[in-house]
């Protein structure tokens, strides 16, 4: 572990890179940041998970209300659903313990700089063209630059190209596919001197095209509106996107981007030497915020392995790394497509297409045979918890990706 790769510079990258920096017992070792400056970072506002708050401290050595500062955060305190599932209600899922648990609002293009004023690395500027796993590492092979051998690689490149079987398990049962990210006028006040303490919460707003997400940051709100170009046209959910803006009181914002996006989890997340994180590992709709925290367990994962056992075990801890990261992830999947089962309060063409289509095949995707792993009898398990008229106490802990105390806020909230 003397010569340590991260390839790319976002949200992901600059997370593995300042671990690295932060974990790394040898002041000795060669850490490479490489990252290609034209490939610009999408300065989207971005919802957190708790854990979220203890680490960039940890990573940055600075105060959490300095970080909440740098980063035009607020204080996230859970999602709140408006129109989602049969009870015709709105609800919250809140973070445990409730209102005292907190994550943050932020923006990632800021959170990348914060990162790295914390990461020792050497700088390359370069296009990766490929990894490729050689005897006792991988070597990177760039355009216009001689290749690099490396002990171990962090690849945060990003979406696939394309979605092959043979590497990757299509999350078919989540029934979106596409982002439009507006940015519009702040409604948190700024605070100069102190940071934001007002509790907030990210808005999951059902529409008759899919939802929009609401993220309020200090400078701007980060707006979203996720569906399925497959089943509603842009220019017709663009004007939905208009109308809901101007019902919520904004009458002006900037477009940022049209964005596809796979859901997917990679077949080969780790395999002892390359390590895929971020959106190159897994990626799925932005509905219960899993893109940071599931690299925060990808990076971990395989840095406190790599770092503290025996390079002799390696051949058997990769596999067996790996194979918890592919169920971690496809239990975030089972759980965000859980979401639709019940359809919202709009009988639309879209909420049919998720309700009746597109969530009762999860059975067959997340099958054991499809994805050699255990994700979804973990996720049975836990409906069964829910069906019980009591839960034994022993079982309050349990978890599949989240927590069972999240699985009850959201069964009851969509009346499941």
């Amino acid at each position: 572990m003397r010569k340590i790769a991260v390839i790319g510079r976002g949200t992901a990258g600059s997370l593995a890179a300042a671990s690295v920096t932060r974990l790394h017992p040898d002041a000795d070792h060669e850490l490479h940041h490489i990252y290609d400056s034209r490939i610009p970072v999408i300065g989207v506002g971005e919802g957190s998970w708790p854990s979220l708050v203890q680490e960039l401290q940890q990573l940055t050595n600075l105060p959490h209300e300095t970080v909440q500062q740098r980063l035009n955060g607020t204080r996230k305190y859970g999602v709140a659903f408006e129109g989602w599932g049969c009870r015709n209600r709105n609800f919250t899922h809140y973070f445990t313990p409730q209102q005292v648990s907190y994550a943050y609002h932020l923006s990632a293009d800021l959170m990348a700089d914060l990162l790295h004023e914390s990461t020792h690395a050497h700088h390359i500027d370069a296009n990766v063209l490929d990894i490729t796993r050689i005897d006792g590492g991988a070597q990177v092979e760039f355009d216009g630059r001689s290749p690099e051998r490396y002990d171990l690689v962090f690849d945060a490149r990003g979406f696939p190209r394309e979605l092959r079987p043979e590497r990757h398990i299509d999350i078919s049962f989540i029934p979106t596919n596409t982002a439009i990210i507006r940015r519009c006028p702040a409604i948190i006040p700024e605070q100069q001197e102190e940071p934001v303490v007002k509790h907030t919460y990210t808005r999951a707003v059902a529409r008759p095209h899919g939802w929009v997400f609401v993220i309020p940051l200090t400078v701007h709100t980060s707006y979203g509106y996720i569906f399925n170009r497959d089943v509603s046209g842009l220019a017709e959910v663009e004007a939905d996107f208009d109308e809901f803006l101007e019902s919520d009181g904004v009458s002006e914002f900037e477009q940022r981007a049209v964005i596809p996006f796979p859901n997917f989890v990679h077949r080969q997340i780790y395999d002892g030497v390359v390590a895929r994180v971020g959106n190159a590992a897994a990626f799925m709709e932005p509905l219960e915020a899993t893109a940071i925290v599931s690299a925060q367990i990808q990076i971990g994962m395989v840095l406190q392995t790599r770092l503290n056992r025996p390079i002799e075990h390696l051949e058997r801890d990769a596999p067996k790394i790996n194979r918890f990261l592919v169920d971690n992830m496809l239990c975030y999947g089972l759980f965000v497509g859980w979401h639709y089962s019940r359809g919202s309060s709009y009988d639309s063409e879209f909420w049919r297409y998720a309700r009746e289509d597109v969530w009762p095949k999860h059975c067959t995707a997340a099958a054991p045979e499809a994805v050699d792993c255990a994700a979804l009898s973990k996720f049975d398990g836990m409906i069964d918890l829910l069906n019980q008229p009591v839960i034994d106490k022993a079982d309050w802990d349990r978890m599949c990706a989240v927590p069972l105390t999240s699985y009850a806020q959201m069964s009851q909230g969509l009346g499941i």
